[in-house]
């Protein structure tokens, strides 16, 4: 690996400020606000363009697929070529990816539009989270950088709650292109505040070699397990379709590892693992993260199985927006006093109950409503103690040379977990509520009240949300075993 110094110049005399901070927050918007609002209003783009339910659950998750898959390469490529270099370039893809969706035609140029708005999207986003962290770690330290933290956190974990009553009161009123519309301009918006930050860098002795190797065998990998579970009930589980996807997964995959273990120039730095508390963090934002599946489950359950619409859905959410926002900072208060083990654990745990809270599909409308709106809360309180801790967990401990690559590891997971969370929860969801033969002995333990004829997409919903149940448990692993207790700070 080419040996490395630290950031440039410019980084020593330029001390971070609210207005690249806020010009930065816009950026993590646009990825988690405005291009997530598709957990929601799915079912209204769909009738509008007039795709498939399938096609339009990639379009969901691609966006993300993409973020993850290119995340690491762009945070390394932010340490060498600069990191407002990065963050322009994410600013710039991001206007043209939404308005690609925007002006997407119904018909059959609707999917190539979509496709290639979500695809620029998730790529955008890829260039602007670690480039932004690892700005935040170059020109802010101690308290001013925890804050910085918290408040990039409110853009990001924030955004994605309240994409969902954003998406649905924008599609209801107005249009669901003007969310894209106003991705753009907001976007626009960033990258002028952004101007006149110095370049911050990483300078090198020696030029390594990109890691094609290891770009494509991941890319391949990734892209083989997203078909899998997109398409797989499509194809058929059994089919050599699926078969030789499932194949191709597992040999690039050991392809991936092998070439990433051989090669010292790497984009994935196996070495940053060796730290546990990096490790902790990054594993248990990748589970954490995709439960964001539990969205799109009981959004389009009380769309689909109770006849609502995407704003009266969207306004059962205002409870987990509010509760991420209001108590976001409480997380970073917790990490001050306990460490980061203790807030991380304590947010899984309330992300857990919130999730049980919605296991009851067998209510009648008006009770689960009920229960929903106090599940979202608990949902956005759980984040909001997990955000800080997790994020400045990571951070803390990367080297400065190595802020932009593992700062892309952290997001990529972040990434990654919401993409296949998202799709797996789907997937589930979408092949069980079409034959719910396999689970229908579901209504025979618990009796379903009310309209009969919507009991598979409940029962469906059930199911799904149990997986989105075991991904936090497996988050709550992760951290026992990988995060160390913190001292607890006067």
């Amino acid at each position: 690996m080419a040996t490395q110094i630290a950031a440039a110049p410019a980084g020593d005399e330029f001390k971070g400020n609210d207005k690249l901070l806020f010009g930065m927050i816009m950026g993590v918007i646009a990825f988690w606000l405005f291009a997530q609002t598709t957990l929601n209003i799915a079912p209204d783009m769909e009738r509008s363009l007039g795709v498939n339910t399938t096609t339009m659950n990639i379009a969901v998750s691609i966006t993300a697929l993409f973020s993850g898959m290119f995340i690491v390469i762009m945070g390394g490529l932010a340490d060498r070529m600069g990191r407002m270099k990065i963050l322009n370039l994410g600013f710039i893809l991001s206007i043209v990816g939404a308005l690609l969706i925007a002006l997407a035609p119904s018909g059959a140029l609707a999917v190539p539009f979509l496709m290639a708005g979500r695809i620029i999207q998730g790529v955008s986003a890829a260039c602007i989270m670690p480039a932004s962290l690892a700005l935040v770690k170059t020109y802010w330290d101690g308290a001013e950088r925890q804050r910085a933290i918290s408040m990039w956190s409110i853009g990001s974990w924030g955004g994605s709650g309240l994409c969902s009553l954003f998406g649905g009161l924008v599609s209801q009123n107005l249009g669901w292109r003007y969310i894209f519309f106003a991705c753009a301009a907001v976007s626009l918006v960033g990258l002028l505040m952004c101007r006149g930050t110095p370049e911050s860098k990483v300078e090198t002795t020696t030029k390594s070699k990109f890691d094609w190797p290891g770009v494509i065998t991941f890319m391949v990998t990734m892209v083989a397990l997203q078909v899998v579970v997109t398409q797989g009930s499509k194809f058929g589980w059994a089919s050599m379709t699926t078969i030789a996807l499932v194949i191709a997964t597992f040999v690039f995959g050991s392809l991936f590892l092998w070439f990433e273990g051989n090669n010292n120039s790497a984009f994935v730095d196996f070495k940053l693992f060796k730290n546990s508390t990096f490790t902790g963090a990054t594993i248990s934002n990748l589970l954490l993260n995709g439960v964001a599946g539990m969205l799109i489950i009981s959004l389009q359950l009380v769309q689909l199985g109770g006849n609502m619409t995407a704003q009266a859905a969207g306004f059962l959410t205002i409870g987990y927006a509010i509760a991420i926002i209001a108590f976001i900072r409480v997380g970073e208060k917790l990490l001050r006093r306990f460490g980061a083990r203790k807030p991380m654990i304590w947010g899984c745990l309330i992300t857990g109950l919130s999730i049980m809270l919605l296991l009851p599909t067998n209510l009648m409308l008006d009770q689960y409503k009920i229960i929903a709106v106090i599940s979202y809360i608990l949902f956005g309180v759980g984040l909001a103690f997990y955000a800080t801790p997790s994020t400045d967990a990571a951070l803390s401990n990367l080297p400065p040379e190595q802020a932009g690559a593992g700062a892309g590891i952290y997001k990529m997971a972040s990434s990654l977990g919401a993409a296949f969370g998202v799709a797996i929860s789907a997937a589930i969801f979408t092949a069980l509520r079409g034959d719910n033969s396999s689970i229908s002995w579901l209504s025979n333990i618990v009796p379903f009240v009310g309209r009969q004829d919507n009991v598979a997409i409940r029962e469906a919903a059930t199911i799904a949300l149990m997986f989105n149940l075991l991904m936090v448990l497996a988050a709550i692993v992760s951290i026992a075993l990988t995060v160390p207790k913190g001292k607890k700070e006067a």
